[in-house]
């Protein structure tokens, strides 16, 4: 995949194509395409990996100088992750507080928060992980039971959360919480910004499918936290969980979209090995896989070029989760089908193979950031303009 973004960021391109020439080499190198939203591989590599991210001033690229960034437009971040995804480089271990956090707290944290936690993002300093999620409250996010109670200067803290990417290694959370212990659903939340290290925080691992521990529930007894670590207004935490959530946008769907891409090929390349393609049937599915990742493509294109034209994506970037995700999937359950037995076959301590990794990891991708059953409830009833579900 090949996109010219035109004159006006060429040069920015090859500036960004230079240094990643000069430093992807080594340990770094050696580890390309490693990692993703759910994959914890080579965690310390990464880790490394981001601070010579951060050294060299590719941490933030849109981000206001005055907080560590490079102050540049959406168009030169959309040239820096496309250029990024091109060579394969290490998926970033911050992708949590550069994607999510930062940008909410650029959208809206206190001039005091931003000054406090936008450079330690930054430079790599300090490691963030979300809390949201709940046992009784995933999807359906405004069910939320975790508790925060006003406390002199200080929050309190209690509850549990779960599936929290790389909780194991977050010095601080951003954490969702009932602040109006008599609200319900929606009202009465409010997000607040909780430091791991003390005695009422307890974060656990929980062992994937894959056999990683990137997710983790945490359990949050009297924890503490200041009175003014609150993003945006007390009570209004749904509005700044929406914000965090929609902040996914295409920029960052192209390095998942150039690694479907260059699954498709491989899976092109094993079929040939295979001599698949004789197959009738298997040869459609295949055609169908490859035709799926062109379609994310276009679809990730109209998304960039409405986003670079100042208009609000339509449509297709609501869908485009859903659509990627659920095809992601079929993708790597025909790629391991192509491999026979040796695709059920584990090495060494339960060693995967780069294809066995992504299809255990792709089964995760229909449920974080929003199952499918509420990505298709949003789409009929926000898009379609269907009747709302009926609830209990």
């Amino acid at each position: 995949m090949e996109l010219d973004f035109g004159p006006a960021v060429r040069d920015f391109r090859d500036e960004v194509r230079d240094w990643l020439a000069d430093h992807l080499v080594g340990e770094f190198a050696e580890h390309r395409g490693v990692g993703g939203p759910t994959d914890g591989a080579a965690w310390e590599v990464r880790l490394a990996w981001d601070r010579e991210l951060g050294a060299g001033g590719w941490l933030g690229v849109g981000w206001p100088r005055e907080y560590g960034g490079r102050g540049l437009g959406l168009l030169e971040e959309i040239v820096f992750e496309y250029e990024y995804a091109r060579v394969n480089a290490p998926y970033r271990a911050t992708v949590n507080a550069l994607d999510l956090l930062g940008p909410m707290l650029l959208k809206m944290g206190s001039e005091a928060q931003k000054k406090r936690f936008l450079p330690p993002i930054l430079a790599v300093e300090e490691l963030w992980g979300q809390g949201f999620s709940e046992p009784g409250a995933g999807s359906d996010l405004a069910s939320v039971r975790t508790r925060a109670e006003r406390d002199g200067d200080e929050w309190v803290v209690s509850g549990q959360k779960v599936w929290t990417s790389f909780g194991m290694h977050a010095d601080w959370l951003y954490v969702l919480t009932r602040t109006d212990l008599q609200s319900a659903r929606h009202k009465g939340l409010s997000l607040l910004l909780v430091p791991t290290d003390q005695p009422g925080v307890e974060i656990r691992p929980i062992r994937n499918l894959a056999g990683q521990d990137e997710f983790a529930e945490v359990f949050l007894s009297d924890a503490r936290t200041g009175a003014d670590m609150v993003v945006g207004e007390v009570g209004q935490g749904w509005r700044t969980a929406m914000a965090t959530l929609g902040i996914e946008r295409g920029t960052t769907l192209l390095p998942q979209q150039l690694t479907f891409e260059r699954e498709a090929e491989a899976l092109i390349d094993l079929a040939r090995e295979r001599a698949a393609l004789d197959d009738p049937m298997l040869r459609r599915r295949i055609v169908d896989a490859w035709i799926s990742v062109r379609i994310m493509r276009t679809t990730n294109l109209r998304t960039i070029a409405e986003l670079t034209a100042g208009r609000t994506p339509g449509a297709q970037a609501t869908t485009a989760k859903l659509y990627a995700s659920t095809r992601h999937q079929q993708l790597g359950q025909l790629a391991t089908e192509l491999a026979g037995p040796a695709g059920q076959i584990v090495g060494e301590d339960y060693g995967l193979d780069t294809r066995q990794r992504s299809f255990l990891l792709s089964l995760a991708e229909t449920i974080y950031g929003g199952s499918s059953e509420i990505q298709r409830n949003i789409i009929g009833e926000q898009v379609l303009g269907l009747p709302k579900e009926p609830r209990p």
